[in-house]
């Protein structure tokens, strides 16, 4: 299995963000009820390998229709703002 792809973040504070592309090697989604980026990180240093765009490594929003046993199986990702967090907002309720 390809790990799903982060098209596109807004999190452009985030420590791995650069020009709107993350590129944390992969990046862990969701804590109970909340579908956010948990690798986000507002930091002045610079992280990540800028030769890679993210990806997905682990979902823990299981009732997400993209989810399969903590796995995204969603082809590409979407991460931005919504109630002042960094949020997967590919993630859809099953």
């Amino acid at each position: 299995m390809d790990m799903p792809i982060i098209n596109d973040c807004a999190a452009t504070s985030c420590a791995y963000n650069r020009e709107s592309t993350c590129h944390a090697l992969a990046i862990t989604v969701g804590d109970p009820g909340h579908a956010h980026c948990d690798t986000y990180i507002d930091s002045g240093a610079r992280g990540g390998d800028m030769s890679s765009t993210g990806r997905v490594g682990a979902c823990k929003m299981s009732e997400c229709r993209h989810n399969d046993q903590l796995e995204c199986r969603a082809p590409g990702i979407t991460v931005g703002f919504q109630q002042n967090a960094a949020d997967c907002l590919t993630y859809a309720p099953a």
